[in-house]
């Protein structure tokens, strides 16, 4: 009879043990005592600690290295040739310049902008500013479309303009 109660006699003090874990996670149940844990605790704020003021350190380097002009023009640049490729015409739109929206409307803009070439790629592949304006090199990756001939991609380059107007760089097109 008395090792049928010593299984079940472990398991309610195991219960108790996880209870007396979760109300007091600071507390450790060793034996048949009630103890405080000083040894874990603290260990585990300092590494809290630690990986708090490590996330902080790093996310304040990026805080004090802005991107640079190139970085910014190369990025929306290629945001726009992506739009672009996937035929979302609204989002290249947003990226033209205010002058060009205020005189273009998006549905113009893809109509002169939507057919033609099947662009497979894109590669912004150089770029250089100057104090408001940046050109941009890209590299087009393009399928020609041509009755009865099959041909494969061909490499094509672009110059393009990037204005800075009001803080932002747009992309700049002819009216």
């Amino acid at each position: 009879m008395r090792n049928r109660l010593l299984p079940r006699k472990r398991l309610c003090n195991l219960f108790s043990q996880i209870e007396l874990e979760q109300a007091h996670p600071s507390r450790l149940l060793i034996g048949d005592h009630t103890t405080m844990n000083h040894d874990i605790v603290p260990g585990r704020r300092m590494s809290a600690f630690l990986l708090a003021a490590g996330v902080l350190a790093l996310s304040g380097c990026a805080a004090f290295n802005p991107a640079t002009p190139e970085q910014i023009v190369e990025q929306r640049a290629k945001a726009y040739w992506d739009a672009r490729v996937a035929g979302q015409f609204e989002k290249a739109y947003a990226l033209s310049t205010p002058a060009y929206r205020k005189t273009k409307t998006a549905d113009q803009f893809k109509m002169q902008f939507g057919a033609g070439v099947a662009v497979k790629s894109v590669e912004v592949t150089k770029v250089t500013c100057e104090s408001d304006k940046c050109t941009t090199q890209v590299k087009l990756g393009v399928q020609p479309a041509m009755i009865g001939v099959k041909l494969g991609t061909i490499d094509s380059y672009l110059n393009e303009t990037w204005l800075l107007e009001d803080g932002q760089w747009w992309h700049y097109q002819d009216l």
